[in-house]
């Protein structure tokens, strides 16, 4: 049986990863497309999509946020990305001794040791000062893909003292894990040239803001090792590259908040890649970009080319609220994929999955051709 830890440590073109789980009674009618195309996007409602590939079955498994699950997370498979069975909910949080009570968000499954881990975030029960978010990240296991995954601890991995959100692992070839994660917002005032804008300008007495932090996992799942380190966090000059693209959902008037989330790492060659969602994931403005490292816990390095993914509307698309991405492979190998969630006219506010080509340039330089929504070939070696 191969194991998650094993296919992470091989070069990226054999690497697989992420897509997104669905409701395929959700997502409005396409038009009939041809065969051997799909398109964009999925029949799949869900958020934060990450896609298992499962060797012994060789099938994806796809997990996400949503999708008519209580209190937990559903799963769907697939033999080509593109076409998803749906296999039910996998695992039921707010029981009874469990440390989680609502809010289950963003999942993903890695196959270790012939079990299946799955991360995700919830509110905390234990709520002494009754915050309204109180995040924390919390692992169940499983014999199959398709569970019943079972709360590994009656409490979350770690408290670092601030809610948290949107656990990624990423599994080293000398056996050390690292587990990634955003600091919510939700009470994190920070100073910056941006809030010094929106509060001279009489939008916003003050800016709060997501960051997205690293650290060691002990091999059991059972916490951390060492202190959090800070990975990504919004610029803090209005002169940043970054700063216009990351700072949307301030500058729009649309929230008093800069995210930093949803991340995802992997390694190509001696590089460490890691993608991030910027701006509220409500809204049009949310966007994708990515950072590089010579190391797991940095320093990140910020890529020129951000936004790598954003809304096409003024472009004359339909695509708004791209976002909280992961990468798949096609069933030869041969083929990254960017899986992602995103909304339409005809979706409203419901956020649909969309799975685009993504590729590393000679120069390193990531890209995504997307959003689309006009048919596009099948992943190759479709089974």
């Amino acid at each position: 049986m191969v194991s998650l830890r094993s296919s992470l440590v091989l070069p990226l073109s054999l690497l697989l990863a992420s897509c997104t789980p669905s409701t395929l009674t959700q997502a409005p009618a396409q038009a009939e497309v041809k065969t051997g195309y799909y398109q964009n996007p999925l029949e799949v409602a869900f958020g934060d999509p990450y896609v298992l590939y499962d060797a012994p079955s060789q099938l994806y498994y796809m997990y996400g946020t949503g999708g008519g699950a209580k209190d937990g997370f559903s799963t769907y498979s697939s033999k080509d990305l593109v076409n998803w069975k749906s296999e039910g909910q996998v695992f039921r949080g707010n029981v009874n001794g469990s440390w989680d009570v609502k809010n289950f968000w963003a999942p993903e499954v890695y196959h270790v040791n012939d079990k299946y881990y799955l991360f995700y975030s919830a509110d905390w029960r234990h709520n002494p000062t009754n915050e309204e978010e109180n995040f924390r990240i919390g692992v169940a296991v499983a014999e199959k893909p398709t569970g019943p995954f079972q709360h590994l601890s009656d409490k979350p991995i770690f408290d670092p003292g601030y809610p948290i959100i949107d656990a990624n692992v990423y599994f080293e070839p000398n056996g050390k894990m690292y587990l990634y994660y955003s600091r919510c917002a939700y009470k994190h005032p920070v100073q910056s040239e941006v809030a010094d804008w929106a509060q001279k300008t009489g939008l916003f007495p003050e800016v709060e803001e997501s960051w997205v932090y690293g650290v060691e996992l002990k091999p059991d799942f059972s916490g951390v090792i060492g202190e959090p380190v800070l990975l990504l966090r919004p610029p803090l000059k209005m002169n940043d590259a970054q700063a216009e693209w990351e700072s949307r959902s301030v500058t729009s008037k649309e929230v008093n908040r800069r995210w930093t989330e949803g991340s995802y790492t992997f390694k190509h060659g001696n590089t460490y890649y890691m993608t991030y969602s910027a701006n509220f994931f409500g809204g049009e403005n949310y966007a994708v970009g990515y950072a590089t490292s010579k190391h797991p816990l940095g320093p990140y390095q910020k890529a020129n080319n951000n936004p790598i993914l954003q809304k096409n509307t003024a472009q004359g698309g339909e695509v708004t609220g791209t976002g909280h991405n992961s990468i798949a492979f096609s069933p030869d190998r041969k083929e990254m994929f960017c899986v992602y969630h995103g909304r339409t006219k005809a979706s409203g506010e419901e956020r649909l999955v969309f799975i685009d080509p993504m590729k590393i340039r000679k120069d390193g330089r990531l890209v995504v051709e997307g959003p689309s929504t006009t048919p596009k070939p099948l992943p190759l070696g479709k089974r």
